[in-house]
């Protein structure tokens, strides 16, 4: 199996990555755009485009930005909203997996930004149903996940006529290199269906067998072509317009807002997705099941990149977290109301390299004895921890205290 010489990308890479005669993967290879293009041309460009857009109707929103409480968000709407003086209508999907963090950091980001939203939240009984679906048909606990963050700002676009959506970076582009800075790619149907969704829309997973019927699954139908076509929606990437570098803008997020940051189970990152206990958790253990390798090495692969970590760094932190096994595998089950051995059940079907026994009754994998120094090579680096409060993940939340009034000024 190839690996790219420069980063730790292999071939097995679900999003169709390529490598040149030397041996570098077309992931690095449009990445090195990003110290070549002229991003004060770029940003000129995007500017334009935010113009265009800007006050079109002084009763509307001048655009749509989806966040949650542990990503890229409170970096995206600082400088859409301050910066670039826009009028945003932040929307959220709710994840059910959600950390206290999240949830704080969601609650904080409303508060600060003085920013109107629209929440979803369907009903936990229906989105239990969807998981065991999906996690036999396609092998995914958070499927579900990916279909409602990805439908429902486009159907709030639709519904209130506001034709801008603002989304953060393009996961082909910044991961495995499938379109140039320079294409502008924006948000489409098509990529999300056969990338974030699998190959499936909401109206694939309509199943008599599972009591999962059409009225069900209707509030996750994406808009029609004709309706995307009369409000004039589209989606736009700011990754496509300025430097992209998630390490720096959520260190800088932290230092002007306090964002919230969290160790996790399987990876070393602690800015990304911390709003979510699943994601770098079991569905990461999933994701190693199924393509053999987890987030640890996507934000490897990106840090060395970006120069923050040498390889030899990445080798040893992928060694370190690829092969903890899950932590909150008993919660889940608890929650979904599938025994140990249902669950491993339906996910052989997905373990086509038999990475792991899944006969076994214990999903577990052994721990190397040689471990590396992980807290030497986060100190090393400077990776933020950063926490408003003790935390006890014990339960799935849907909702819970922002703790609004500690917010200076407030």
């Amino acid at each position: 199996m190839r690996v790219c010489k420069r980063c730790l990308y292999s071939e097995n890479h679900p999003l169709n990555i390529t490598f040149d005669k030397d041996g570098v993967c077309s992931g690095c290879r449009i990445h090195e755009e990003k110290d070549s293009l002229d991003w004060g041309e770029r940003e000129a460009k995007l500017l334009k485009i935010l113009q265009y857009y800007r006050g079109k109707s002084k009763k509307n929103y001048d655009c749509i930005i989806p966040v949650s409480g542990g990503k890229d968000s409170y970096f995206i709407v600082d400088l859409v909203k301050n910066k670039y003086k826009m009028r945003p209508l932040l929307v959220s999907y709710n994840k059910q997996y959600n950390t206290k963090t999240g949830i704080r950091n969601l609650q904080y980001l409303k508060t600060i930004f003085e920013c109107d939203c629209i929440e979803n939240t369907i009903s936990p009984t229906f989105s239990k149903k969807l998981v065991r679906h999906t996690l036999e048909k396609m092998g995914s606990i958070y499927w579900h996940n990916h279909l409602g963050s990805t439908t429902f700002p486009v159907q709030i676009a639709v519904k209130l006529k506001i034709p801008l959506i603002i989304w953060g970076v393009h996961q082909g582009i910044d991961q495995v290199g499938m379109f140039s800075h320079t294409d502008e790619v924006e948000m489409t149907r098509k990529y999300r269906k056969e990338h974030d969704l699998m190959g499936y829309e909401a109206e694939d997973i309509i199943s008599e067998k599972d009591e999962i019927c059409e009225r069900d699954m209707a509030k996750h139908f994406y808009p029609s072509d004709k309706e995307i076509e009369t409000i004039g929606v589209r989606g736009i990437y700011l990754g496509n317009y300025i430097r992209w570098d998630s390490k720096l803008q959520h260190e800088e997020m932290i230092a002007k807002y306090n964002y919230e940051t969290m160790l996790q189970t399987r990876t070393f990152n602690p800015y990304d997705n911390v709003d979510c206990f699943m994601y770098s958790d079991l569905h990461d253990y999933i994701k190693f099941i199924k393509h053999g390798f987890g987030k640890v090495t996507d934000h490897v692969t990106r840090e060395i990149r970006l120069n923050h970590l040498s390889r030899q760094d990445g080798l040893n932190l992928i060694d370190s977290y690829q092969l903890v096994p899950p932590k909150y595998l008993n919660k889940f089950l608890d929650w979904s109301g599938l025994s140990e051995k249902e669950f491993l059940d339906k996910l052989k079907p997905f373990n086509k390299l038999a990475r792991l026994n899944l006969n076994e009754p214990t999903l577990k994998m052994p721990l190397k004895e040689d471990v590396k120094n992980i807290s030497s090579i986060l100190s090393q680096k400077e990776y933020t921890i950063n926490s408003r409060a003790s935390l006890n993940e014990d339960k799935f939340l849907l909702f819970d205290k922002g703790y609004i009034n500690k917010i200076k000024g407030n």
